[in-house]
């Protein structure tokens, strides 16, 4: 009789376990389905935000195998011309939607959500070299990077600072950065012409460390990651120099050069799409985690903004 107790409780104990296990596969691998979802995903856009996006992808793919979920970098206004043509699901970007990409999306008749995911500092930087440099101010900076601008030297900018060639690398023209900095500093006037442009934020870093007389400037995760070899400069937007950092940026302090990072995602994608639903939930649910950390370097928003959005997007997608 005592035996045949034994054997009950170990497979009532047996049940137990597979019983808590499989219970336990939603919150542990973070993502509902437990690795029951499959598909693609198909997403595309910023390379300031495909940091974040990365990391949800890859922590998302480890939880749900059988789900497709790559992030291109096309930048956003390559992400958003995809977009609009209802080739992607997910569009991510480092400046809001335009005007005419709205309209262009309802020429096809795409209705889209816009979800932040963190916020950025956009980071001027120089090499650790350029140690004569210790702030410039907005004007500074618009009078250096104006087409019709005349600064060929840091000379031309203060008078006692070296006579030397400077060296400008800037995003591409298809960057959110870009279109920020053509927004917030060149007041949407031509940028020089001489300036070296990429795509690539790794391009601008290897351009801007290989220069003592180089400026760059792009996403603050970037210069988090090379802050070893470069200088973030303080900007003095009119109330003394600020240097970009996690208080600055989520404060605005880091004025005009604090920004939000957004995915925007295609409505008809939600519905129809249950991974679509799920990565989305799963990225509101860990883009701040993941965007503030050592390895991404990014500001997350406060907790009320991510659960305020999850809530949107049930509602979205019908929940």
């Amino acid at each position: 009789m005592k035996k045949m107790k034994s054997v009950y409780l170990l497979a009532v104990m047996s049940l137990i376990l597979v019983f808590a296990a499989a219970c336990g596969n939603k919150s542990e691998d973070g993502a509902a389905g437990g690795g029951d979802l499959s598909g693609k995903i198909k997403i595309d856009g910023s390379s300031t935000v495909f940091p974040i996006m990365e990391a949800v992808s890859e922590e998302f793919q480890a939880a749900n195998p059988d789900v497709q979920a790559p992030v291109g970098v096309s930048g956003t206004g390559g992400g958003f011309e995809k977009f609009v043509r209802g080739e992607l699901d997910l569009a991510n970007a480092s400046r809001p939607i335009k005007d005419e990409e709205k309209t262009a999306a309802g020429d096809k008749g795409i209705e889209f959500t816009e979800f932040e995911l963190a916020k950025d500092g956009l980071s001027v930087v120089v090499s650790k070299e350029s140690d004569f440099i210790d702030h410039l101010t907005v004007d500074e900076l618009k009078k250096m990077w104006l087409e019709e601008g005349k600064v060929k030297t840091w000379k031309d900018v203060r008078p006692e600072w070296p006579a030397e060639k400077i060296e400008f690398f800037s995003p591409g023209t298809d960057s959110g950065t870009f279109d920020y900095w053509n927004e917030a500093i060149l007041e949407e006037k031509p940028m020089r012409r001489d300036a070296q442009l990429s795509e690539d934020d790794n391009v601008l870093v290897q351009g801007v460390t290989g220069s003592k007389n180089a400026i760059g400037f792009f996403g603050y995760a970037y210069y988090q990651a090379n802050k070893d070899k470069l200088k973030a400069v303080p900007i003095d937007g009119g109330n003394g120099p600020v240097e970009p950092n996690a208080e600055t940026i989520e404060s605005g302090e880091y004025a005009p050069l604090s920004r939000p990072l957004f995915t925007y995602v295609n409505n008809k994608s939600l519905k129809d799409n249950e991974a679509v639903y799920e990565y989305t939930k799963f990225a509101l649910e860990n883009a701040g985690e993941l965007a503030s950390s050592d390895t991404i370097g990014y500001v997350s928003l406060p907790k009320e903004k991510y659960e305020e959005q999850m809530k949107k997007l049930d509602e979205l997608a019908g929940k």
